[in-house]
């Protein structure tokens, strides 16, 4: 959801322009949010507060924080300086986080929703960010059980990183699409592949698919448009699937689902990070890259949402239905040559299932959801 706005928006928006000025290309950050779960029901229990007691004075405070709702808690890899610290920080973040929860009998959760916990049950954070969110959005906000993986990736340049953001629309789609985890949510199967993008995204307000910007200028002029008419009070309440962060100079990559497994965790990452840098470079080069419409961006939205990999994607320069696998088959051969001068080439796989095909296929064999669920939490023997 985001950290607390500590300056005014004037500054904010200056200084942000000046980080970007002065930032580092391809620098990352991966935040992940899991569940905290009673071992035994595996129902979501509102422990964040007890968690975060026990990680105050100890390396893991640095790494933790609070994401909306008490049964949560998010760890964070920190900036790295190239992605071939990432897939070892991940690891080594979620084993943190398993050892911090033991103590207390809990397990985490991993996929993007829980399967049937209800929302009346959870209880939102109290510090002053959340508590603005609940009192704005209500219901909105109530309703937003969900848990995904995000991936900040850093680009020097104010208006190149507006470019950069605004050619990533394109491939949401795609990153969805391997990324979804959550076909179960309120004790059914949703027949969706990524429950979570639909509660998120559909719920609340400047959220999924954003317009495209051509400058920084553009921009800041839309983001000074909302706070001028009091539409947000924070920076981060543009709840984007992909958005240029006002507080450090990265661009963030909102749109996947949370991941049981590791190795596809550290995958998706490698492929966030390196079809950013293959943008950037793209732009560099002169090499064009359509804008597609927002209009046909959601077309594949939809796709991803309710199929996930299974399913198809339009490509929409030619107008073609093609399976979604192949989709982003495409995209890592065109991102690769980018991805093996920053180390992440050897990452960049896609699974025979991704976790929502896993979860689907246990399902329609006759396996019920708590054995399911089961399978995919993490606790110190799992992760090491």
């Amino acid at each position: 959801m985001g950290d607390e706005q500590r300056v005014p928006s004037d500054q904010l928006l200056r200084d942000a322009r000046e980080r970007f000025e002065d930032g580092t290309d391809f620098t990352v950050a991966v935040e992940e949010e899991f569940a905290l779960l009673d071992p035994a029901s595996l129902d979501l229990v509102n422990r964040f507060e007890d968690v975060q007691a026990a990680a105050a004075g100890t390396p893991a405070e640095a790494h933790l924080a609070g994401e909306l709702i008490a049964s949560e808690a998010e760890i964070k890899t920190g900036r790295l300086e190239t992605f071939a610290d990432v897939p070892a920080t991940i690891a080594d973040r979620r084993a943190e986080l398993a050892r911090l929860v033991a103590p207390f009998g809990l397990e985490l959760g991993a996929t993007g929703s829980h399967p049937w916990a209800n929302w009346k049950d959870q209880r939102i954070i109290d510090t002053p960010h959340y508590r603005r969110n609940d009192e704005l959005l209500r219901y909105v906000v109530w309703k937003n059980n969900t848990f995904g993986l995000h991936v900040h990736v850093g680009i020097r340049g104010a208006d190149r990183a507006i470019k950069v953001t605004s050619a990533l629309r394109n491939w949401l789609p795609e990153l969805l699409a391997l990324s979804a985890s959550s076909p179960f949510a309120e004790s059914v199967n949703t027949g969706l592949h990524s429950a979570r993008t639909q509660i998120f995204t559909r719920f609340f307000p400047r959220c999924g698919v954003p317009d495209a910007f051509d400058t920084w200028d553009e921009y800041e002029r839309y983001v000074r448009f909302l706070y001028d008419t009091r539409s947000i009070t924070e920076h981060t309440q543009l709840w984007w699937s992909v958005r240029p962060h006002l507080a450090f100079p990265t661009v963030e990559i909102r749109i996947c689902d949370g991941q049981p497994s590791l190795a596809e965790s550290q995958s998706l990452a490698a492929l966030c990070v390196a079809l950013t840098a293959r943008i950037a470079r793209a732009l560099d080069e002169g090499e064009p890259i359509v804008q597609q419409p927002h209009r046909l961006i959601e077309e594949n939205m939809w796709r991803a949402i309710r199929y996930g990999l299974s399913g198809e994607l339009i490509d929409l320069e030619r107008g073609e239905v093609v399976p979604a696998r192949a989709r982003i088959e495409r995209l890592i051969e065109w991102a690769l040559p980018v991805a093996s001068e920053i180390g992440a080439a050897e990452w960049l796989r896609v699974p025979d299932q991704n976790a929502a095909e896993r979860q689907i296929a246990r399902f329609e064999e006759g396996d019920d959801l708590a054995r399911i669920y089961g399978d995919l939490t993490l606790s110190p023997s799992r992760v090491g």
